[in-house]
């Protein structure tokens, strides 16, 4: 019988935790004219949680004849869970997350949630080889998740966070495809000067037109920046596959500071809950990356 730890690390439980705030950047952008009911703003993180450990079960399936010769430990080459059953799960995870995003914003988040769904398993199925589609696709993914808290009628107004979102988890994806056998020096360069470029916009965001820079969201960039840089400029300097790997993960890690830099200018009244959510989802995944034993819970 499969433990809880191996469907953990099937899921990638840490790196799920990451998806959890994506939804209040879109709910936050889109503003109160797409307000939702407070049951929705419980749902739709866990809508999105569903449909990204769907994804990674996916993945797996997918994966499992490459990761028999290039990481035998994980799950499925190992013995650990069936092909089977890890199809299974991914498609179980996608049906509920889609009937909670129905729960939970009824049309207006069913027209965001179905074609995520369709893209994560697009990406985990036929996508995820090609260098270029692939990085594209899961950036899609992480965009589409953005508007999923801004439903359908809030989409536009949550675009440019989504596509922030979306920039990072595209550079994140294309240095993943080196986690094996190392990537190239000029696209480690090319993923750190974007991420610096982001630092620099969303420290600039403003609060409203007549105001100066939110102090916040200078924080969060800065969180942000110091999660995933100092990995990312160590790729430009050896960019092998355990440099790779690394910027991989802090890349996932950087994600909740960025979500925090993102949805703090848009949240009004509730600037101090959502900073302290985003915080307690952080801390979560710390704590979550630590087994009992010692060792780590696969992120990648």
């Amino acid at each position: 019988m499969t433990d809880l730890g191996t469907y953990l690390e099937l899921v990638r439980a840490p790196a799920v935790l990451t998806v959890l705030g994506d939804s209040l950047v879109g709910h936050a952008a889109a503003g109160s004219r797409t307000a939702r009911r407070r049951r929705s703003v419980l749902l739709l993180p866990a809508a999105s949680a569903c449909l990204y450990a769907a994804g990674m079960a996916l993945n797996d399936f997918a994966d499992r004849a490459l990761d028999a010769e290039e990481r035998p430990e994980r799950p499925i080459p190992s013995g650990r869970v069936s092909a089977r059953r890890a199809f299974g799960l991914g498609a179980s995870l996608s049906a509920v997350g889609l009937a909670l995003a129905a729960a939970a914003g009824g049309r207006r988040a069913l027209g965001i949630a179905l074609p995520l769904t369709l893209c994560i398993w697009t990406y985990d199925l036929v996508a995820k080889p090609h260098p270029v589609a692939g990085p594209l696709l899961m950036g899609g993914c992480r965009g589409l998740d953005v508007l999923l808290g801004a439903g359908t009628d809030g989409a536009a107004r949550a675009a440019g966070p989504a596509l922030v979102m979306a920039a990072h988890t595209i550079g994140v994806t294309a240095l993943s495809r080196g986690e094996v056998h190392g990537t190239s020096r000029p696209l480690a360069a090319g993923v750190s000067a974007a991420t610096t470029l982001t630092t620099v916009v969303i420290a600039s965001r403003r609060r409203a037109p007549s105001l100066g820079a939110d102090p916040l969201a200078i924080a969060g960039a800065l969180a942000y920046a110091l999660r995933c840089l100092p990995a990312q400029w160590s790729a430009v300097a050896e960019p092998s596959g355990p440099r790779a790997r690394e910027a991989t993960k802090q890349g996932i890690r950087a994600m909740v500071p960025l979500q925090t830099a993102l949805v703090l200018p848009g949240v009004r009244g509730g600037r101090a809950g959502a900073a302290a959510f985003l915080a307690a989802v952080d801390l979560a995944g710390a704590l979550l990356r630590t087994r009992r034993r010692g060792g780590e819970v696969s992120e990648t």
